[in-house]
């Protein structure tokens, strides 16, 4: 995994730091905290001394409790990403057809809707998995926009795979105590793009079936997947009306 050099312009303390572990502690919760990586110890130093750029990641913060089904999210506030990205998938029965869905809001307005990655004998942990991996992709594309960004995924196995478990699994030359890794190259895959990004982005949990807009259409995307066996990730093809599609089948 490349190095990188993290810079905190506004935070308990400022300066370079050449570990996230260091520079997550002097961010997470500070309000106005403003801080970036850079590839180079180089370029980081410079972009400390030019000062705070107009637009840089802002620290993370605990998960708000998340708008239900036909709110209305184009008033939301500055904790609000620009571009926030609900993923999740559904496996009909587990194991069996499975498919992943994501769902894309640009400052609180629904924007895009995503449904594919079929797989005829797949699993739901294998469809949350893809969905977050094809979300983080589109993340990383946002941070290279300059747009502040979080993903939002129900599942905790995902999330802990990439985020929680997986430094330890890479020490351990990716194996787990009690034997083999299942996913693991799709969890490599994804903790390798998420070390790119996550002191640029926001990767929250939301929980499942509780009336949640963003949750609740992945999933119906998750499942249309799996209707229409639909192998490649592709933009809905229907009108975007939220009640509509709520009403599809749910996973």
């Amino acid at each position: 995994m490349a190095k990188k050099f993290y810079v905190v312009w506004a935070g308990r303390r400022t300066g370079v730091f050449t570990e996230w572990a260091e520079a997550q502690p002097l961010v997470d919760k500070f309000a106005g905290a403003r801080f970036k990586s850079f590839p180079t110890r180089a370029e980081a130093e410079a972009a400390f001394r030019a000062g705070k750029p107009r637009t840089v990641a802002r620290a993370r913060k605990t998960a708000s409790k998340e708008p239900k089904a036909g709110a209305d999210l184009s008033g939301a506030g500055d904790e609000i990403a620009e571009l926030r990205i609900y993923c999740d998938g559904a496996c009909d029965p587990n194991p069996g057809q499975a498919g992943s869905g994501i769902v894309v809001y640009e400052k609180g307005i629904l924007t895009q809707l995503w449904y594919g990655l079929y797989n005829p004998k797949g699993t739901n942990n294998t469809a949350e998995l893809l969905a977050l991996h094809h979300a983080l992709l589109m993340a990383e594309q946002g941070i290279l926009a300059g747009r502040s960004v979080e993903v939002l995924s129900d599942s905790k196995y995902a999330i802990n795979c990439i985020s929680v478990w997986a430094p330890g699994w890479e020490k351990r030359g990716w194996r787990k105590a009690d034997g083999e890794i299942r996913n693991l190259e799709l969890i490599q895959a994804s903790y390798e793009l998420y070390n790119r990004i996550e002191a640029e982005a926001t990767l929250s949990h939301v929980s499942a079936h509780v009336g949640t807009e963003g949750n609740e259409l992945a999933d119906r995307m998750a499942m249309y997947a799996v209707q229409k066996k639909q192998k490649e990730l592709r933009l809905y093809e229907g009108e975007m009306d939220v009640a509509a599609i709520l009403k599809m089948r749910a996973g």
